[in-house]
């Protein structure tokens, strides 16, 4: 006996999935559905999503098709950036940092249009049924979640064709067959998983991979650009002011062409498994070594290795789901006060699938070339100093040589 649902937020694309879902809770739920597609910049087409919505009988108000582009370069993948976050040191949490605004607009249109449950297509396998399901119970605690993987009985791809034929939903021919792999895109990367890539062993197929040329075909001659930060966060290419998307957009371009970005990895789930995936992040491949390299120049020692021990942190939290959890909260205000001079230009070397930082410049860098040069300093550090300072450190090393020869 299912509880009583009268009306229920899907997050929609449009796709096989979610069409058969839409349909599917309507039929085991007898309740109206309420379409949610984000458009994050994934590249597609989203308005044949509203109108298959209108065709499964959807009201026209009841189908939300919302540009947040903006919002979730700004709000979700700058923050980030600034904590240099690789989840098990190599992944940039494309995936992972989408989810909570997804959840959080879900719950902000469950709450307009008096919707008394929110609904996504993950699987019961996989991490996202963790990040939209606790960004749902953050925003609303008390919220229903329905999760059909979890529930019903079509368990496999033939079965949702068939319950689409049966029910006349539309099925785009080439999910007739088998797709060679599945893949997850927004504005910040391309996720690829499954069937062609479970063998860990072999090699990534070349037509896996749609956001970057391949490196081997990428041009013969280096490119040159320039990010300029402020405060932590990107604001212009080459001296041209952009907002966050417009310059994550154009850093895309630029990774493009020069096959940047490409990472094959075998990773941690948080449900327990290992899998396999291939994540195309070409911009931000390029933002995060240009931040990097401008911290180089403006944070302190302290501040900096501090924050290099609080990323892998920062990152799991983002990666399990916990975006709107007080812990990631608390890192989110120490990485942004580290952020405050954390402002100037970085120039980078692009070529053939490699970011090279070659140069960063700032009014507030704490780069002393009076002091480190090798030449005459005039005075300005005094090399004497060093021996009290390394007899210091030294000396229980020298009191433990001594008890132990």
């Amino acid at each position: 006996m299912t509880d009583q649902i009268n009306r229920v937020v899907l997050a929609y694309s449009g796709g096989l999935d979610t069409s058969v879902i839409l349909k599917w809770l309507q039929q085991t739920y007898n309740c109206e559905v309420v379409t949610f597609t984000a458009d994050l910049g994934q590249g597609e087409e989203l308005e044949p999503a509203r109108a298959k919505a209108e065709m499964m009988g959807v009201k026209p108000e009841h189908i939300f098709v919302d540009d947040l582009r903006e919002e979730f370069v700004r709000d979700y993948v700058f923050p980030m950036m600034r904590s240099n976050a690789l989840y098990e040191g190599l992944y940039l949490l494309g995936t992972s940092i989408a989810r909570p605004l997804i959840a959080k607009r879900q719950i902000e249109i469950a709450k307009m249009v008096g919707a008394d449950a929110v609904s996504h297509g993950a699987t019961g396998k996989g991490n996202d049924q963790v990040r939209f399901e606790l960004g749902y119970y953050a925003l609303s605690p008390d919220i229903k979640v329905i999760a059909p993987w979890r529930e019903w009985d079509l368990t496999s791809r033939t079965r949702l064709i068939e319950f689409a034929e049966q029910h006349q939903i539309p099925v785009s021919k080439d999910k007739r067959g088998q797709a060679p792999f599945s893949t997850d895109a927004n504005m910040l990367h391309t996720s690829s998983e499954g069937l062609v890539l479970e063998n860990p062993w072999d090699e990534v197929p070349d037509y896996v991979y749609s956001r970057t040329v391949n490196p081997e075909d990428a041009p013969d001659v280096p490119e040159y650009i320039t990010i300029d930060f402020e405060r932590g966060d990107g604001v212009a290419i080459n001296g041209e002011g952009m907002s966050p998307a417009t310059l994550l957009s154009t850093l895309n371009e630029y990774g493009r062409r020069h096959g940047i970005g490409r990472l094959d990895l075998v990773e941690n789930r948080f449900v327990g498994m290992k899998s396999r995936g291939m994540y195309e992040t070409p911009g931000g491949t390029i933002y995060h070594l240009a931040h990097r390299g401008i911290e180089q120049l403006t944070l302190d020692r302290g501040a900096a290795h501090l924050k290099d021990e609080l990323a892998p942190r920062y990152a799991e939290l983002i990666y399990n789901g916990f975006w709107f959890s007080p812990e990631r909260e608390m890192l989110q205000a120490a990485i942004d006060h580290s952020q405050e001079k954390v402002s100037g230009t970085v120039r980078l070397k692009l070529y053939k699938g490699g970011v090279y930082v070659v140069g960063r410049k700032s009014a507030n860098s704490l780069y002393s070339e009076k002091v480190v040069t090798f030449e005459d300093d005039q005075g300005a550090y005094d090399q004497r100093d060093a021996a009290g300072f390394i007899k210091l450190n030294a000396l229980r090393l020298r009191l433990l040589g001594r008890r132990d020869q």
